[in-house]
């Protein structure tokens, strides 16, 4: 059988690595878009064996350059996001909206089979959120220029590559106190990465073609509940205590200077919205492919980066001789 190709974009992330792995040891071929090959290109190679990927240096919005690569492709996957706009750079407008528009087009000139996108649960109830606006005005762009689509919302996406546990287990080490935005009664689903990287493969492989699907994991926990679980899982204790919203915005207003803010005011805003399936659309369940992995189970593999004395920081292991 013919390999398929596939185009992805954003493909040297946590969810580009896991899903290149899965394409590839099941015959498919991939080309990756990096924007800087001389940085990303060493972790994009080690992911399938030679002669099942192709990595490409080009600057997404450059047409001319990217418009050769869809001449091969049979299946286009956009995995580009953002999380704050920093000075000088893109926009969620560029990013979320006008690019997956450009995408949209160039599948269905070149009659593509299938084009997933990754966009963000929640989305349509945080009408005051330049984040969820242009996320919902890239899946009508998307919508209005190509039918053969599969548009996947996920709620938090973590493994041991995230930039989500990772980097509140490193302010949890640091910090003796930490903020509840909202009274941290934020609701999510997190799901993790290699659960939302199968239920890639499983929509590729099916062909299933749905406007929006929503990705969530098996578990409800709130914002407070999950800086608990990563506090009990590094061996830490510090107060968690709420900040009311003019403070919030205050210190947001600071952070979002810095290269990767901890939290920005945009964020702040989405925070009010619980992050959950909204009843609305069809989830990975619907589809025959719940996810399995639980948050405590999957991140404790991975904590003990952050404990003292790492993985061997646990009772069993204390008061005993060195042999």
């Amino acid at each position: 059988m013919k390999a398929k190709n596939c185009l992805i974009f954003g493909g040297s992330g946590q969810i580009g690595r896991q899903l290149i792995r899965k394409l590839t040891k099941s015959n498919y071929r991939v080309t990756v878009v990096t924007r800087n090959i001389h940085q990303k290109s060493y972790v994009i190679k080690t992911q399938a064996n030679a002669g099942y990927i192709d990595i490409v240096e080009a600057n997404i919005f450059d047409e001319k350059k990217i418009r050769k690569l869809f001449e091969k492709a049979d299946i286009c996957i956009n995995l580009i996001g953002i999380l704050f706009e920093k000075r000088g750079g893109n926009s969620f407008k560029n990013i979320h909206s006008i690019f997956p528009s450009l995408l949209a087009k160039l599948c269905k000139e070149y009659k593509l089979k299938h084009f997933i996108h990754i966009s963000a649960l929640g989305i349509n109830e945080a009408v005051d959120s330049k984040y969820a606006i242009s996320k919902l005005e890239g899946e009508k762009n998307i919508i209005d220029n190509f039918s053969l689509i599969t548009i996947l919302r996920p709620s938090i996406v973590y493994s041991i590559d995230d930039n989500f546990t990772t980097s509140f287990m490193t302010i949890l080490n640091r910090l003796p106190c930490f903020p509840l935005y909202h009274n941290g009664k934020t609701k999510f689903m997190p799901i993790h990465c290699s659960d939302l990287t199968d239920i890639i493969f499983h929509i590729i492989s099916n062909r299933i073609y749905s406007n929006v699907v929503e990705c969530v994991g098996p578990e409800t926990i709130t914002f407070r509940e999950i800086l608990e679980k990563l506090l009990k899982l590094i061996d830490k204790k510090r107060i968690l205590f709420p900040l009311p919203l003019l403070i919030a915005n205050l210190s947001a207003s600071f952070f979002q200077l810095l290269p990767k803010p901890l939290i920005t005011k945009d964020q702040i805003k989405l925070l009010k919205y619980d992050n959950i399936t909204s009843g609305k659309y069809k989830t990975n369940s619907d589809l025959g492919i719940p996810s399995k992995k639980f948050f405590d189970t999957e991140v404790k593999k991975y904590s003990y980066m952050w404990k003292e004395g790492g993985q061997f920081s646990t009772e069993k292991y204390k008061n005993k001789e060195t042999p």
